[in-house]
């Protein structure tokens, strides 16, 4: 009894293992199943010599065939005669019945299965050359806009995303918000992008570069770097090093990340990248549009590239060299980054060239027609320092960063006041820190959207007014809009005091600066389009972290705007040849301009900045206008 039980459990695990394999095993049993009945019928009607009425006995395999056709087709057996065949071929037609009724559902379950599958995302990628996008964020749309415009001269570009959201809803979002994707295609999965074998889903082994988000939600730095860490050290990983682009929110994680991805991983710290950016547009008006310049795909790029032409020269004669790029510095074979060195340091072979182009392509040194007038060109004018008064209207995690980014540019005796209403206000002054006693700080726990308090401040007082949005106690467009009102109500101010007032306002959603174009505020930093921006550059340039931590650190070369009068006479139309010249004598680069009289015929809404002009062309400039260069001080 006990074998008998036995030998039966065995053979229903084995039926029901085989039945668990799927669609594929399932037609194999339906097909096993018609062959038994075909066989069965052929050797009946071979064996007893059924044949139709008036018809001759039939084979075997005459007889499995006949089986056949009516297995397949019930109308086939309309035409028998006599009952014995009947009977053989009534059998046959409702087994055949049964097994293609349960093919079709096997086969329709299997179909939908399969769409499911696909519709999870869960398929390998086999791309190559292709950038990969990890974690979902706000920052994603920005980011795919700026390589779509990067990939334009690249045959069949590909976007590979990986989320832990459905692939369906990705591909909604993105067609919903991202208006023209050109030539490049995107391709979403959904998977956990610290887990190795989901990683692998992407294939990142054939790919050009990574960029890792900052995902919504807590913890982001930590999903962030296991992120890079699964890239990193994955078994299979290749042996090329892998170009990573990573977002960090907390500055204090950045070195762990720095130990996690190596020389393989840019990183970019959101927060301390907007800090300073928004510290150094508050003391120079203009100066966002000239990073969102050379930050965006669709004008002036930064390129690092060999050039074998300017090996053994001067970077004051490498300078005078390029009639339509701007050369701003060398990065060593090392992969060191030098901004503005020395005018006599020379070009060594192995070094590549730190440049401002419109195009890779458009990048050439040569011998041209140089022509300076000399005699434009103005001494060093000296200036002492003086303090300044500055106003932060708002707060968020990123003002503790500002105050301390400001106190290291300002002049002894000057004065910083910040006046919010948020929760822990008082708690946040009171750890601030300065960079030395230059600046002191003072606080107003105020509604700063109300305009009997904005009055209570006298503004008009302030040199600097910085806008901060509500952004770690409301939504992005809550905040915005609180940030909107204080704005309106600060053109309002100025307009009955009868001056200008120098504001700078920080904004969530790049959508929303339109409408604040109203508010007639000097500078708009926009916080998620900038840092999509550094990603979008750092994917397709593995030293743009390193040039721009030099750019907005106070111990390398920063973009400062100056009055052109300093540089040379405005009495006659001048080459920009002439004023590079003029920068190289003080030791600093000249890159561009900013005229008042572009900025209402300004396409690209840049506040008539340029970036990168021709140096041969001549310009008739005016006392209102500011010359854009790099400079130590």
């Amino acid at each position: 009894m006990n074998k008998t039980t036995h030998w039966r459990a065995r053979l229903r695990y084995e039926f029901d293992k085989s039945m668990a394999a799927g669609p594929i095993a399932l037609i194999g049993w339906l097909a096993v199943v018609s062959l038994i009945v075909i066989v069965a019928a052929g050797l009946f009607l071979a064996l007893t010599q059924i044949a139709p009425e008036g018809g001759q006995p039939v084979s075997f395999i005459e007889g499995a065939w006949e089986s056949l056709m009516r297995t397949m087709d019930a109308g086939a057996m309309g035409g028998d005669v006599g009952w014995g065949f009947r009977g053989v071929s009534l059998f046959v037609t409702v087994a055949g019945i049964f097994v293609f009724s349960a093919l079709i559902g096997v086969l329709s379950s299997g179909l939908e299965s399969k769409l499911d599958e696909l519709r999870k995302g869960r398929s390998q990628v086999l791309e190559s050359d292709h950038t990969i996008i990890l974690n979902w964020s706000p920052s994603i749309f920005d980011v795919i806009s700026e390589l779509v415009i990067a990939n334009t001269s690249r045959k069949h570009p590909r976007i590979v995303i990986m989320a832990a959201k459905d692939k369906v809803e990705m591909e909604d979002e993105i067609a919903g918000k991202v208006d023209d994707l050109r030539n490049t295609r995107i391709i979403c999965r959904s998977g956990d992008p610290t887990d190795l074998y989901d990683l692998n889903i992407v294939n990142p082994q054939t790919s050009r570069s990574v960029i890792v988000l900052s995902p919504e939600g807590d913890d982001a730095d930590s999903q962030v770097i296991k992120s890079v860490l699964a890239l990193v050290n994955a078994p299979n990983r290749r042996q090329k090093p892998y170009q990573i682009a990573a977002e960090i929110r907390d500055g204090s994680n950045a070195d762990v990340a720095r130990i996690v991805g190596g020389k393989e991983l840019q990183l970019i710290l959101a927060d301390d990248l907007i800090a300073r950016i928004v510290v150094h547009s508050s003391r120079q008006s203009g100066l966002s549009a000239v990073y969102s310049e050379l930050l965006d795909f669709d004008g002036c790029e930064i390129y690092t590239i060999d050039q074998p032409d300017i090996v053994g020269k001067s970077f004051a004669a490498a300078v005078m060299a390029y009639e339509n790029s701007t050369l701003i510095g060398v990065c060593n074979e090392e992969g060191l980054v030098q901004l503005n060195p020395a005018p006599g340091r020379i070009f060594a072979a192995g070094e590549k060239a730190i440049i401002i182009a419109e195009d890779d392509a458009a990048i050439r040194a040569g011998s041209v027609d140089i022509r300076i007038e000399k005699d434009a060109i103005l001494p060093v004018p000296h200036r002492d320092p003086t303090p300044e008064r500055t106003l932060i209207l708002g707060w968020n995690r990123r003002g503790p960063m500002i105050t301390f980014e400001l106190s290291r540019y300002v002049a002894a005796g000057s004065l910083l006041t910040i006046a919010a209403d948020t929760p822990q206000l008082k708690d946040d002054i009171a750890a601030l820190k300065v960079a030395n006693g230059n600046m002191a700080v003072d606080y107003r726990i105020i509604d700063t959207s109300h305009r009997a308090s904005l009055d209570a401040l006298d503004i008009p007082g302030y040199d600097h007014v910085l806008v901060l949005g509500y952004s770690d106690h409301m939504a992005a467009q809550p905040a915005d809009t609180r940030t909107l009102v204080t704005l309106l109500q600060l053109r309002k101010i100025a307009e009955s005091a009868g001056r200008h007032i120098s504001v700078v306002s920080e904004m969530t959603d790049v959508r929303n600066r339109e409408l604040a174009e109203v508010t007639r505020a000097d500078d708009f930093v926009v916080s998620n389009k900038l840092v999509s921006l550094m990603l979008a550059q750092a994917s397709e340039n593995a030293h743009m972290a390193a040039i721009f931590d030099e750019l907005l650190d106070e111990d390398g070369s920063e973009i400062y705007m100056r009055p052109v009068s300093d540089y040379i006479t405005i009495d006659q139309p001048i080459s920009f040849y002439t004023i590079c010249l003029a920068a190289l004598k003080r030791g600093e680069v000249a890159i561009g301009y900013r005229r008042k009289r572009l900025e209402d015929a300004d396409p690209r809404n840049l506040g008539g900045v340029v970036v990168n002009p021709s140096k041969s062309e001549k310009v008739l400039y005016s006392s209102d206008d500011r010359l854009i260069v790099l400079a130590r001080d």
